[in-house]
């Protein structure tokens, strides 16, 4: 091998590995999750009166987290939601009842039970037309309080 493939190639791994540092170094030290304890939920089952009231922020959404997870949340979510996007957060969306239509990026699309959303971080979404839908809801890493951004 030549000199400059040698080079080339130990330059190469030397920036992956200061490149993996920094960004290990860059992740907020989060606290362990608690150990995940054993349940059956019937999501069908669910009524929007099981579910806390709704945050001011979307008065129109009642949300409950059914289990935390290190890397990853699994909650359900009744009703309708403003258009917004998470910055850190990927979500994973399964429709169970309900219907309507949700913005998903750029365009909307429409919902039934079974459908799966999958929306990258920075992905708009919401905006959802049913407040009967329900959806199950699970975002990794979990979402922080605050990375929720509204959008027109």
């Amino acid at each position: 091998m030549k000199k400059t493939s040698v080079r080339s190639l130990a330059f190469g791994a030397l920036a992956f590995v200061a490149g993996a540092a920094t960004m290990h170094l860059a992740q907020p030290a989060a606290a362990a999750a608690p150990p995940l304890t054993a349940a059956a939920i019937d999501l069908s089952a669910l009524q929007p009166s099981d579910l806390p009231t709704p945050n001011p922020a979307s008065p129109t959404l009642r949300s409950r987290t059914l289990a935390v997870a290190d890397g990853a949340t699994a909650a359900v979510q009744i009703g309708t939601v403003v258009k917004h996007y998470h910055a850190d957060a990927n979500e994973i969306q399964i429709v169970v009842s309900g219907g309507g239509t949700e913005w998903l990026g750029t365009s909307q699309v429409a919902l039934h039970p079974g459908m799966v959303l999958i929306i990258p971080n920075g992905t708009p979404h919401g905006g959802t037309t049913d407040p009967n839908v329900k959806i199950f809801s699970v975002k990794t890493p979990p979402q922080a309080p605050t990375d929720l951004h509204p959008l027109p």
